[in-house]
């Protein structure tokens, strides 16, 4: 195999503080996406990894998630809204009166 992969240098985006609060609610729904996708290609929850008996010990909420698998999607989190910024584009929160 030869890929190497490319991905943007997002190391110089600094985001605001806002932003970076809403890490935590996309790093949730990252995991939320991925969780319902191997519930619908027949995986389920078990003590160990096993894909030929499709069973992961990750097939549970988001805050039972060990910290080292909830900084893997807060990392996919981060660098998306990195990637966004970088790219030009503005995230504004709408606001209600």
């Amino acid at each position: 195999m030869s890929y190497i992969p490319h991905p943007l240098d997002t190391g110089d985006v600094k985001l605001p503080e806002e932003l970076l609060e809403l890490t935590e609610k996309i790093a949730e729904n990252v995991h939320d996406i991925w969780a319902q996708g191997r519930i619908a290609e027949g995986w389920r929850y078990g003590p160990a990894k096993d894909a030929v008996a499709k069973c992961t010990p990750l097939l549970v909420p988001y805050g039972e998630l060990p910290e080292s698998e909830k900084q893997y999607d807060r990392n996919t989190a981060l660098e998306t809204l990195k990637l966004i910024v970088k790219l030009g584009y503005r995230i504004e929160k709408e606001t209600r009166g």
